[in-house]
């Protein structure tokens, strides 16, 4: 693994592989719609696929908090009723095509999940030609499209988001730098689409090996290019479990420091909390949800059910949130692509978001600096779309 570099070297290791984010051919049509109608007067059934039955011990802490954050949705649903059904896949694409065909069979109108992009990929596919949609909780942009939909954030809207900011500041000029394996090289396309739809310009892009041998021995290029550039900010793919902190104090100590570039993150830097103090990150920016309605479900849920939820628990909420707001309007359509894409959105336990036509999805995201080992609140997050941060 990376690690922050003391006196002595330490030997090369490899990082983390990010699963969710696999690119992943996804079998579906290419535009999303269809879905099956329901009568709003009665309860609507909706199948639930969390990864239950897992050899994986934390795969039953996810399932767990996924019903019951979905469970605790339907407490707060107003004017409309769901009866959900949990179906247990194991984490595993085999057991999520089974459990997509059996809750249609049982008399599913949509799914919700499953977790893992494998997972909601098959399970899409097995229930496509029956006109049921998914809302998985994947942030796979990848296995979007058809009758599947990815409720996660995607790199996409965060570096939208980022790179929108940075061009209003005036550090447009971007130098971006990614490892060298699937998940950094699909956040250098996001960052790179990101930065030329805000109005940005792409300065260079760098990479390097994914071990720390690779990166001790990218650095020196990727300096030299950083000052060559021009750029005003280096936007970086490495999460706090990868190269990130290696990667921040070696480019620093080879000159390109925050005084002078400012460091922009594809992903959080605030987890671990351990992260906040790491030199390399202090004044650089990343997005996060509005930590205030973040803090305000967690806060609940525990209330609710005795331990903090899993960080994608808000997911499940927001999905049964979504379908019980269209039932409500008394919408026989609520369960179709077109009613879930409605631009107006939804509100969800961590902030405003909606539905693409295309599977993906918008979620208003706040800016946030890292100052003196805290996190502080550059630029909120958007409470409705159209405005400023979107």
């Amino acid at each position: 693994m990376f690690a922050v570099l003391n006196a002595a070297r330490k030997p090369p290791g490899l990082i983390a592989f990010v699963l969710s984010l696999v690119a992943l051919a996804a079998c579906v049509p290419a535009t999303t719609g269809g879905g099956l109608a329901v009568n709003p007067d009665r309860p609507i059934p909706v199948a639930l696929l969390v990864p239950g039955d897992s050899p994986v011990p934390s795969h039953a802490v996810i399932a767990r908090s996924l019903e019951n954050a979905a469970r605790m949705a339907i407490a707060d649903l107003d004017g409309a009723r769901i009866d959900l059904r949990v179906y247990p896949t194991a984490g595993q694409p085999g057991r999520a095509a089974e459990a997509a065909s059996q809750a249609v069979d049982d008399g599913a109108r949509i799914i919700l999940g499953p977790v893992f992009a494998e997972a909601a990929n098959a399970a899409g596919l097995a229930v496509a030609g029956r006109n049921v949609n998914v809302l998985s909780f994947s942030n796979n942009a990848g296995i979007a499209g058809g009758n599947v939909f990815v409720l996660g954030n995607t790199f996409r809207n965060t570096a939208d988001r980022l790179a929108r900011f940075a061009v209003q500041q005036g550090k447009g000029d971007v130098m971006i730098v990614h490892g060298l394996d699937t998940a950094e090289t699909i956040g250098r396309d996001a960052i790179a689409g990101a930065v030329t739809r805000a109005g940005g310009q792409v300065m260079a892009v760098a990479s390097f090996g994914m071990s720390q041998t690779g990166l001790i021995d990218a650095i020196p290029l990727i300096a030299e290019e950083a000052g060559l550039s021009g750029a005003q900010s280096v936007f970086l793919t490495s999460g706090t479990d990868g190269a990130l902190p290696l990667l921040t104090q070696l480019l620093k100590e080879n000159g390109i420091t925050p005084e002078t570039t400012q460091y922009i993150g594809l992903r959080r830097w605030d987890i671990p909390a351990s992260a906040l103090a790491l030199p390399g990150v202090q004044n650089g920016w990343f997005a996060l949800p509005d930590p205030g309605l973040t803090a305000r479900f967690n806060d609940r849920y525990t209330l609710a059910f005795g331990e903090p939820p899993h960080p994608i628990a808000g997911l499940a909420h927001d999905g049964i949130a979504a379908i019980g707001a269209l039932a409500a309007a008394g919408r026989s359509d609520a369960l179709t692509g077109a009613a879930l894409s409605h631009p107006a959105g939804f509100v969800g336990v961590n902030g405003v978001f909606r539905l693409l036509p295309d599977g993906t999805n918008e979620r208003a995201l706040a800016v946030a600096m890292i100052e003196d080992g805290q996190v502080v609140i550059i630029d909120p997050a958007p409470g409705s779309f159209g405005g400023a941060g979107f």
